[in-house]
């Protein structure tokens, strides 16, 4: 048996704002693929997340950036 999850608190002083930032979560995804054998996959989403951090141009606000949360997801997502 395994668990996967985006550990911290619940944030509900941000919750329903589109601010928050998904990268543990999407994390977490990639995490479970590599369980289930799914290592291609996983790397690629972990590649995703990498070069849309090291693009700098599509940030939230916590690193330093003014993108959504929806629009960090959709950037991780157009860079898969």
């Amino acid at each position: 048996m395994a668990i996967f999850e985006a550990v911290h608190g619940s944030a509900p002083d941000i919750a329903g704002k589109g601010i928050a930032n998904p990268t543990a979560i999407i994390l977490s995804g990639a995490m479970m693929l590599d369980y289930l054998g799914e290592k291609e996959r996983a790397e690629r989403i972990r590649k995703a997340v990498l070069k849309t951090i090291e693009g700098q141009s599509i940030l939230t606000a916590d690193m330093g950036g003014t993108a959504t949360t929806k629009e960090f997801t959709e950037a991780i997502i157009n860079n898969l």
